[in-house]
């Protein structure tokens, strides 16, 4: 790992620099190196930047404890992912607060062509465990990747059925990667470093703190093409996953059932306020999202003759060095729904067609 790196980390650790500051930082100066080493008079140019900020970015502690988590991360065999990097979760990079830096650990694709966050209370039924097993049944006919909490109930029902069904399953942390909450998940976390693995933002220092929760959720939701909640209260942390997916403009579902039932007001509330699609069965959300044909992607090699599909030719027929587009706009030329489109960008994204500019808008490259 080179120097910048012993920088990125520093400025994760730095309390008053959230997602976005980290975000406008690296924005205005290229890089994290150029960022900490400038003067207090340059960073308070950069938008969201406060005095206080820029007093922790003088410490010089930061990069003594920086150069610790780099050691660990070495010894770890952990993939450290900045947000300019290549390999860094796509999907998540478009929301507007991405973790500045991930730490990965597993064998998955975090840029899988297809993935599916679904999540549920800790208190599960029986009807959310048939629920969960049986859509996952079928998903493994399908090329895609199922994403959760690790947490008790729905989400370690989700990662315990992608498993036995040979689908790569991802757990996104609260915590740093050297430890596993609940304790009870320690060989569940073990067996999904096999087929799928373990993310968080979290550096190996940090333990599970109740408040760190919804910044786990806001990954969840960020990283799939569509979330599913299969039972969950009014309140909770499934509810906060499920508003920020709708907030990152993703498809959410909701498994309706009783409503006399605690475990399913969240999900029926979500349906009445049009902020989830009423889940049916596990056709119906094939069909919602185009997934219902298996379509493993060819692995990605610059050339300067690219095969398109018949949906990559249409999104780039839209598409200009001159005429760029917002999300908004392709919705409309396009007439598909979000998941569908996100998945097309995605895939054009990683063969180098199109590029996304600030303010979320695409233009086509040119070559």
């Amino acid at each position: 790992m080179n120097e910048e790196w012993l920088y990125r980390i520093a400025l994760t650790l730095i309390p008053s620099l959230g997602p976005v500051r980290i975000k406008s930082l690296i924005e205005h100066f290229g890089d994290a190196r150029s960022a900490m080493n400038s003067s207090a008079r340059e960073w308070l140019r950069v938008p969201h930047m406060t005095t206080a900020a820029c007093r922790e970015m003088k410490n010089k502690q930061l990069l003594v404890t920086a150069k610790a988590e780099i050691e660990w991360i070495q010894d770890n065999k952990v993939t450290p992912l900045f947000l300019t990097d290549i390999n860094y979760p796509n999907r998540l990079r478009h929301c507007y607060d991405p973790p500045a830096l991930l730490y990965y650990k597993g064998t998955a694709d975090l840029n899988h062509p297809r993935i599916i966050s679904i999540i549920g209370t800790r208190n599960s039924s029986s009807y959310g465990k048939q629920v969960t097993e049986e859509l996952i049944d079928r998903l493994s006919r399908t090329d895609v990747m199922i994403v959760s909490g690790l947490a008790f109930g729905i989400d370690a029902i989700a990662h315990k059925s992608a498993l036995k069904q040979g689908i790569p399953t991802i757990g996104v942390l609260a915590h740093g990667l050297n430890t596993i909450y609940p304790w009870q998940h320690q060989h569940l976390a073990e067996d999904m470093l096999k087929n799928g693995g373990l993310l968080t933002e979290f550096n190996s220092k940090a333990l599970p703190e109740k408040h760190q929760f919804p910044r786990r959720n806001r990954i969840v939701a960020g990283i799939a093409d569509a979330t599913l909640v299969v039972e969950t209260a009014v309140k909770g942390g499934s509810m906060i996953t499920a508003e920020l997916a709708f907030q990152y403009n993703r498809d959410v579902f909701a498994v309706p059932g009783k409503i006399y039932d605690r475990n399913h007001t969240g999900c029926l509330q979500l349906i009445k306020q049009n902020k989830a699609i009423m889940y049916t069965s596990p056709s119906a959300l094939l069909d919602w999202l185009g997934w219902q044909e298996s379509k493993t992607l060819p692995p990605f090699q610059q050339s300067l003759f690219q095969d398109f599909s018949e949906e990559e030719k249409l999104l780039l027929n839209h598409l200009s060095p001159e005429n760029p587009h917002s999300v908004d706009e392709l919705m409309v030329l396009t007439g598909w729904h979000t998941s569908r489109l996100a998945t097309i960008l995605l895939q054009l994204e990683l063969k180098q067609s199109i590029r996304c500019l600030p303010g979320k808008r695409y233009e086509k490259q040119n070559g």
